[in-house]
């Protein structure tokens, strides 16, 4: 069996004697810090370069058939682990340091630890939810992959698909209990088993993604899991404290956006379907954005399956999409009317200030005399 630390220790002593100001931290984590190393188990170690000179110590080798990857990690890149920007949390959290240039750099170190430290803190949970939520996009990626491909039917590809989705569902669940993982491939399940945000049939849709041979199987699992892991980011979004305010959100909204409003009353008029269209949608998904913003506190999420269109509902604001008919423009017509006299009414009495004038000398006047 190779002696890995007499390998680590070769290393560092060539940095120590050739390269003593050109990198700044070594150091090593995996199955050897973890006590689970066996006797094809190479050693994981990394270096922080100091200059662009220490990056040459950076070397791929092989002894008796184990590899070794001694490889760099920049200091912006470890930040990005250690904010979670970058998965590998642990490296920065868990090696054990093998050599450190100097105490600046040692207390740079210690630095982000301190900031993996608090990744659970109530204040992060947003920044933390937001990064689940950008995971999930990526499943959502690999599901159109695994139903548009030309491939779908074929096992190798629908597994190599479902592989991408069940790390990302890993990451995402990892976020959202605001925990990193110190194992990975083939471990997350014992890692997450015990956390309170979790998929009820976590295991069983895993078993149908990893054991199923047929692809429809396999593509239904990875659609339910990932449905199952939206609505609980959905959730633990809606458990975060609402900050409702509509002067800071809608402030000059109205003003910009009777624009389209006009525009979308022009189509009517004139019997453009086609601007209607477009405009009618982007009206009313524009107006259900900034209304959840306003109530909320917080814009709709990336991944979002409709929800935003609660207080659009809910204040009872004309559904412009549905009556959307190139042979009958006048029900559109006079629904735009009907929004734009109800979003006043409503802005105004949320305390909303409308720069609205009836000529250009009253708008001279407020313009020439506003603080």
């Amino acid at each position: 069996m190779v002696n890995v630390f007499a390998v680590a220790d070769i290393i560092v002593k060539h940095i120590k004697t050739h390269y003593p100001q050109d990198v700044a931290i070594v150091g090593y984590y995996g199955s050897y810090l973890q006590g689970r190393a066996t006797e094809r188990s190479d050693l994981d170690f990394f270096f922080i370069p100091a200059t662009d000179r220490g990056r040459q110590v950076e070397c791929q080798f092989l002894i008796d058939g184990i590899s070794f990857d001694f490889w760099p990690i920049g200091w912006e890149r470890a930040e990005r682990m250690a904010t979670s920007d970058e998965w590998s949390t642990t490296i920065i959290a868990d090696c054990e340091l093998l050599y450190v240039r100097s105490d600046d750099d040692y207390s740079k170190f210690m630095g982000l630890r301190e900031k993996i430290a608090i990744m659970g803190n109530d204040s992060k949970a947003p920044t933390m939810i937001n990064k689940a939520e950008s995971v999930l996009t990526e499943c959502l990626i690999s599901l159109a992959k695994m139903r548009l491909s030309e491939h779908s039917k074929e096992l190798s590809y629908c597994r190599t698909q479902t592989q991408e989705i069940a790390r990302n569902i890993f990451k995402s669940l990892g976020f959202l209990n605001q925990i990193y993982y110190k194992r990975s491939w083939g471990h997350y399940r014992e890692q997450i088993r015990n956390l309170p945000i979790k998929p009820e049939q976590l295991d069983e849709h895993l078993d149908t993604m990893m054991l199923s041979s047929t692809p429809d199987e396999i593509i239904s699992a990875c659609e339910k899991l990932t449905s199952d892991t939206l609505r609980l980011m959905s959730e633990r979004q809606n458990s975060q404290e609402d900050i409702r305010s509509y002067k800071e959100r809608m402030k000059g909204y109205y003003e910009e956006e009777r624009g389209m409003m006009n525009k979308l009353l022009t189509a009517c008029e004139k019997g453009y379907y086609e601007t209607a269209f477009f405009v009618a949608i982007g009206v009313q998904d524009g107006l259900s954005r900034i209304l959840y913003a306003a109530e909320k506190g917080r814009w709709p999420g990336i991944v979002d399956l409709g929800e935003h269109r609660e207080f659009y509902d809910r204040y009872g604001y004309p559904d412009l999409v549905t009556l959307l008919d190139p042979t009958n423009f006048e029900p559109l017509r006079i629904a735009v009317l009907q929004l734009i006299e109800k979003l006043e009414i409503h802005l105004r009495t949320e305390g909303v200030s409308l720069n609205q004038f009836d000529s250009v000398i009253e708008f001279e006047s407020f313009y020439i005399n506003r603080g």
